[in-house]
């Protein structure tokens, strides 16, 4: 009889990459196990002076004692991270530092999510993996806080940076369009912010596939598994304006909604909100494919794929 494989801990129950990896892990995963945990029994907004979240932690490992974790866990209400600067700092930022102190302390490969928005957003050129950040606002800058103690850990981690993520489930734009386009005769729609929209089931559907390779330590081309930060987003690059237009014309087609609203473009300036938000938000991934070998994501297919899953 072959002992079963240690688990992948996936950290994060109910956000758009965390239940597109519990639909998905039976495809990309089919032999280990994938255990996961989030509130009550591990809550990232407990870490502070009396070191909750790190008792917290380090019990569900020595319960599942897994080969290797996923951090999909995240504050990511962005605007009302300008208010709740603690809390995004905390579940963000130190929250990162102790998984990441917890899993390099006893050899645990790490998986952690990070952001178009640690970059400032200025320019035209799509932003690589080793350029310098620096985030607007306070989401940003908690992802940032905790990109760098991830780093400061020094353990086996993957960190990749996503962008304008959409999905199946959870709040986003693909769903607020087309909330909207049933409300409205007319939208208004930014057109001078330009990135990536990424699919939540593309995302986790990489992640997974490279479980298996980074618990060996082994690139799935050639060589060690290539640790460190790495950019995974939507192409090709889109405006906000173009993203609406293209789940309008693809709602329409498929019934989701029975009349096309009117779409207005706008600059930034002209739709304010708590939070800056980078005007360039494209991101450099061609090393991601080149370090891994993996395809990446197209986002018309993949707003067909989501959109077709709500008819």
């Amino acid at each position: 009889m072959v002992a079963p494989l240690d688990p992948a801990l996936l950290v994060g129950r109910s956000g758009q990459v965390a239940s597109a990896m519990q639909r998905l892990a039976p495809t990309w995963l089919p032999l280990r196990p994938l255990v996961v945990v989030g509130r009550p029994q591990l809550d990232l907004a407990a870490v502070g002076l009396d070191a909750s979240l790190e008792h917290q932690f380090r019990a569900l490992l020595d319960l599942h004692r897994p080969a290797l974790v996923i951090n999909a866990a995240a504050y990511t209400a962005v605007d009302r991270a300008e208010s709740e600067t603690a809390l995004a700092m905390a579940v963000n930022g130190d929250a990162v530092g102790v998984i990441a102190r917890l899993c390099a302390e006893r050899g645990l490969p790490l998986f952690q999510l990070s952001t178009d928005y640690v970059f400032a957003g200025d320019g035209l050129l799509p932003w690589s993996p080793g350029d310098p950040p620096n985030p607007l606002g306070v989401y940003g800058a908690s992802k940032l806080a905790g990109e760098r103690q991830l780093l400061a850990a020094k353990g086996q981690a993957l960190l990749l940076r996503v962008s304008w993520v959409f999905g199946q489930q959870g709040a986003n734009f693909v769903r607020t369009m087309l909330r909207l386009a049933a409300e409205r005769p007319q939208l208004r729609v930014v057109n001078d912010q330009v990135g990536g929209p990424t699919s939540a089931e593309a995302i986790a559907g990489a992640l997974l596939q490279l479980v298996e390779p980074a618990i060996a330590n082994r690139s799935p081309l050639t060589g060690p598994f290539p640790w460190g930060i790495h950019h995974y987003a939507g192409q090709p690059a889109v405006s906000w304006y173009g993203f609406a237009q293209e789940i309008i014309d693809q709602a329409l087609e498929l019934g989701l909604i029975s009349k096309a609203p009117q779409l207005l473009a706008i600059p930034t300036s002209d739709y304010p909100l708590p939070a800056p938000r980078p005007l360039n938000s494209r991101l450099n991934c061609s090393g991601f494919s080149q370090a891994f070998g993996l395809p990446l994501p197209l986002w018309r297919e993949n707003l067909r794929q989501c959109l077709e899953s709500w008819r």
